[in-house]
């Protein structure tokens, strides 16, 4: 039975998602057509709102993730799928409401009852809730874990690559993890469906995957300096000879007028929206313990320029300064709410105003923490080539506690592939921090506790 079952695993998921959608759309469609009734006619209100559905959906979905079961967890897919309903209902409705904007309904421009949104969120909820949790546990009542193979380089290099493969229990099991140097390590990868590679040398990480590869085994393996800039380069054919190319020139002069540009309208907008909050956290960090609000260090931007950035102090004034670290007993009380939601970084719209900080980028390091990672790793200055920014790829995919080479690489992976568009996405994409109950975890020892009983190391 499941393996038939697994035969339709592609029509299956596609009818869910099909029936997940359109009611999602009907519940916000049929809401509103209820009190304008011209959405039930063919009409130019109609097909407006229509395709302004369909195009946010596809838009949101692009930035947060679709309904892809079976290769996330249920609260990530939950997460995504609301905010695109959100964000969707919201300029689905707005369009509603300039269509309305005529003789016959609204004189003037007003929006078309935006209490509905509330009890149509709800109900969406509840749909994206049932499919997803439904959907998952069904998927993974038909499928069983994958059987795993970690290759390393050194027991240090397995934790960190466990502390993420062990989180995802339902899709994979690991087996064994093994040195990429042990004899028979391409008997390990034949009896495994899934090899995840990770910190291993270019040479040999080529060989495996390759070995992977024609024994059709799914491959994951963590990117290195030349991956980023093979991914972002462009296919030329010099006469008949194919070549890539990379041109590393950092941004263009438009582009960066464009981002400055974007960078003051955003500042200026949440400052003001945010006042009122920056207003509480102040009184809050004042009455705690009557010592300064704001806290400033010197941090590095763009091409190593020294500034001082701005947060709301989190800490006593009388500690050490050093990177946060698990449970951190310098974190006040009122601190530890203003980490847990980003409080904390509203001042730094002021850096962005100053021209110091960018609203996307890489984040401003600690001076020590830059000295420290390029000693180990030298190529860590080039995320200099851009300034740092409030919100970026590595603090949303990452977390305070990525380690230095991952950090590097998601922010050389957006400094290669900038675009305006790639910060509307990760604009967007940042209001899933809020939902990441680890994205300030601090540094940890992670393999603290856990043991690898089936770890192989190099046999001499």
């Amino acid at each position: 039975m499941k393996s038939k079952i697994k035969k339709l695993e592609n029509t299956l998921i596609f009818c869910m998602k099909t029936v997940l959608y359109l009611l999602i759309f009907v519940t916000f469609y049929w809401t509103y057509a209820r009190k304008n009734f011209q959405l039930l006619n063919i009409s130019r209100t109609t097909m407006v709102v229509i395709a302004t559905y369909i195009i946010m959906s596809y838009m949101f979905l692009s930035i947060y993730g679709r309904y892809d079961i079976g290769k996330r967890k249920s609260k990530p897919i939950v997460y995504s799928l609301v905010l695109t309903a959100i964000f969707t209902d919201v300029f689905a409705m707005l369009s509603l409401s300039i269509m309305n904007t005529n003789e016959n309904n609204n004189k003037v421009f007003q929006l078309e009852r935006p209490w509905l949104l509330v009890p149509i969120i709800a109900v969406q909820v509840v749909f994206i809730l049932i499919f997803v949790y439904g959907g998952n546990k069904l998927y993974f009542m038909i499928y069983d874990p994958e059987q795993c193979l970690i290759i390393t380089s050194s027991r240090q290099s397995l934790s960190e690559i466990a502390r993420g493969v062990f989180k995802y229990k339902l899709q994979y099991e690991v087996k064994k993890a093994c040195d990429y140097r042990v004899d028979k390590l391409r008997d390990y990868i034949l009896q495994s469906d899934t090899v995840f590679i990770y910190d291993v040398p270019i040479k040999e990480r080529t060989e495996i995957v390759e070995f992977c590869y024609q024994n059709m085994k799914n491959v994951y393996f963590n990117p290195d300096m030349h991956d980023v800039l093979e991914r972002t380069s462009k296919h030329y054919i010099l006469d008949d000879v194919s070549m890539f190319g990379n041109y590393s020139k950092g941004l263009t002069l438009e582009q960066r007028f464009i981002k400055r540009v974007m960078d003051i309208a955003l500042s200026v907008i949440a400052l003001v929206i945010t006042s009122p909050l920056a207003l509480i956290a102040a009184i809050a960090i004042k009455a705690e313990d009557k010592g300064s609000v704001i806290f400033k260090q010197n941090r590095a931007t763009r091409d190593g320029l020294i500034f001082s950035v701005y947060k709301f102090r989190t800490m006593r004034e009388d500690v050490d300064n050093y990177s946060y670290v698990e449970n951190d007993d310098r974190v006040t009380k009122v601190g530890k709410v203003l980490r847990k939601y980003r409080i904390d970084e509203i001042p730094q719209f002021v850096n962005v105003l100053k021209g110091e900080m960018s609203v996307v980028g890489p984040r401003p390091e600690m001076l020590a923490n830059i000295f420290n990672y390029t000693s180990e790793l030298p190529e860590f200055e080039y995320r200099l080539r851009v300034k740092a920014g409030i919100t970026g790829y590595a603090q949303i995919a990452g977390k305070y506690n990525t380690s230095p080479r991952d950090k590097l690489i998601l922010d050389l992976m957006y400094i290669e592939e900038y675009s305006f568009w790639l910060d509307i996405k990760l604009l967007f994409q940042t209001f899933m921090v809020l939902f990441k109950k680890d994205s300030t975890e601090g540094f940890h020892e992670i393999s603290e506790g856990m043991e690898y009983e089936d770890y192989v190391g190099q046999e001499q």
